[in-house]
């Protein structure tokens, strides 16, 4: 972008010491959208001051924000909100400048490995077993606990980098290449975990919510492992945990709702001073999928 009077003038500006100063300044700067951020990255490799190069970084940080918050937008207004496009969406958070066709590519590796392996004789099971020994043999997907110390164990790019995710990265991968392979497999909502069920394809369009939705599952996956879960190990869950199994937690939840779950927990990992504001942005992006129907797949 041109460097026009007003700029400049703005650019002198970020180093104000008065913070409300630097407020009005910030504001006006982001105004200018995304244009202005080749001239930001210019000041700031041509300061020495740490405290300016920070602010500069805080700018650029904002405007591309502003950028995600609107791609966030579209997505939830969307026709279809598609899980792949929404995580992808949520590692630009980390990395605003993402290519995203390596992981595209690698996507779509997974569902034609799995897809040559499939025929239209299996059982539920052994459909199972194709995608699980795929995904944690072949392609040796790693699955952790979700926890706060490793960020990047919530973001889908590096999941297919480094072959390894939590268990809620791992099960939105785990649904990407379901649905692309028309496999009926859904998240589902048992408290305190990420767990996916097969939904017998006889209820899988079925709306006769007076139906136990806990019948409904032909049988429960972990997507840290891929292992397969019993009703009965469910059952044993609950009275472990002390929950009763009330049948919403059996219920599918959308697309929008899972999103809402990876932001949520992403967020808990910037639970300090300096990165304070990552966490507030985080939540922010939850709340503004806020709104639209769990029946919304």
């Amino acid at each position: 972008m041109q460097e026009t009077r007003e700029i400049k003038a703005l650019f002198h500006l970020i180093d104000d010491p008065d913070e409300e100063v630097f407020f009005n300044v910030s504001d006006r700067i982001v105004s200018y959208g995304r244009g202005i951020i080749p001239n930001l990255e210019n000041l700031w490799e041509n300061t020495i001051n740490e405290n300016i190069q920070e602010r500069i970084e805080v700018l650029i940080h904002k405007l591309h924000y502003h950028d995600l918050t609107e791609d966030f937008v579209r997505w939830k207004t969307s026709s279809y909100q598609d899980l792949l496009t929404a995580s992808l969406l949520v590692s630009k958070f980390q990395y605003p400048d993402l290519a995203t066709t390596n992981v595209l590519q690698e996507v779509e590796k997974l569902r034609r490995n799995i897809w040559l392996e499939l025929n239209s004789y299996l059982t539920p099971l052994e459909q199972v077993n194709v995608l699980t020994s795929i995904i944690y043999g072949y392609y040796n997907l790693k699955g952790t606990e979700v926890g706060y110390q490793h960020p990047e164990d919530f973001l889908i790019n590096k999941l297919i980098e480094a072959k390894k995710g939590n268990t809620i990265i791992n099960g939105i991968l785990y649904l990407i290449l379901a649905e692309l392979l028309d496999i009926p497999i859904k998240a589902i909502n048992i408290p305190r975990q990420f767990v996916l069920a097969y939904i017998k394809p006889d209820y899988e369009d079925d709306v006769d919510l007076s139906k136990d939705p806990f019948q409904r599952v032909e049988f429960f996956i972990d997507p840290m492992s891929g292992q397969v879960f019993t009703h009965k190990d469910v059952e044993n869950y609950f009275k472990r945990v002390s929950i009763a199994p009330a049948g919403t937690y059996f219920k599918p939840i959308s697309h929008i709702r899972i999103i809402q779950v990876l932001l949520d927990e992403f967020s808990k990992c910037f639970d300090d001073e300096k990165n304070g504001y990552k966490q507030k942005e985080l939540k922010e992006l939850s709340n503004l999928l806020n709104g639209t129907s769990d029946l919304n797949d």
